[in-house]
């Protein structure tokens, strides 16, 4: 397979294998939506690392496959090609894209869908599809303008640059830069310390923020209030609040 899932204390890794560079083909995109699905519904998995191995998070799109597609089939495969990445985006569990090397093209777009950003200090990151007579297609030109705002994503996708790991932390397109050789450690530390936090209530926290972003303030604020309200029903709420007021804050222990 082109694309693996691998479960360890209570985090899953979405692992890209498609040697040399993992290039997102038709088939790479098709199993990153399965696996996302799989690992929306599994109750092992309460966290997420993306994570494309040691030397290269994904450089981007099949060129090859790509060029053989007329327009009328990019008009069926486009919509494919963005639901693969809007699977890993919506994801109701933390996930963290551990980035080293090359993450360029569709390998940023994924990385984007991540709600966090490890990076080495090898990591290039890039839409470079404007080089090819193209935009960027897998959520690019949305997720990417959402983050770093719409002056620095146009810059990007206009001149299809790459960006260091260091300009990339200066502008907010990845959280945190370490040595190459920790990436995956680390992010999978962070994961790891999520998952063992209360998984409803992390879930409402990202959907909250994720779905208040593409609206406005009173509806963003009714949608928190559901959720906030809807929480008291839930057993988390009820371990964390007893073990508070029993032992102090941050001493719950959630299922």
């Amino acid at each position: 397979m082109t694309v693996n899932l691998e479960v360890s204390e209570g985090v899953g890794t979405i692992r890209l294998d498609r040697p040399p560079m993992n290039a997102l083909d038709v088939a790479t995109q098709d199993r990153l939506r399965e696996l996302a699905e799989e690992a929306t519904r599994r109750d092992d998995v309460r966290a997420v690392v993306l994570y494309g191995g040691e030397k290269v998070f994904a450089a981007g799109a099949d060129i090859k496959e790509m060029q053989a597609m007329d327009h009328a089939a990019m008009v069926v495969r486009s919509r494919a090609l963005q639901d693969s990445f809007t699977a890993v985006a919506r994801i109701p569990k933390p996930v963290v894209a551990a980035v080293t090397g090359y993450a360029l093209g569709g390998g940023c777009e994924l990385a984007l869908c991540a709600d966090f950003r490890i990076a080495g200090d090898n990591a290039k990151l890039g839409q470079p599809e404007i080089l090819l007579g193209l935009i960027p297609g897998a959520g690019g030109t949305q997720r990417l303008a959402r983050l770093v705002g719409p002056s620095r994503a146009k810059d990007m996708i206009f001149t299809g640059r790459h960006v260091r790991a260091e300009e990339a932390l200066s502008i907010g397109l990845v959280d945190r830069v370490v040595p190459a050789a920790e990436v995956y450690e680390q992010a999978h530390a962070w994961a790891a310390k999520l998952a063992r936090g209360p998984a409803t209530a992390l879930r409402a926290a990202k959907e909250s923020i994720d779905a208040g972003l593409e609206t406005d303030l009173d509806t963003g604020l009714t949608i928190e209030r559901n959720w906030f309200a809807g929480l008291f029903a839930t057993e988390d709420r009820e371990r964390g609040m007893r073990s508070f007021v029993d032992e102090g804050p941050g001493k719950a222990k959630f299922l």
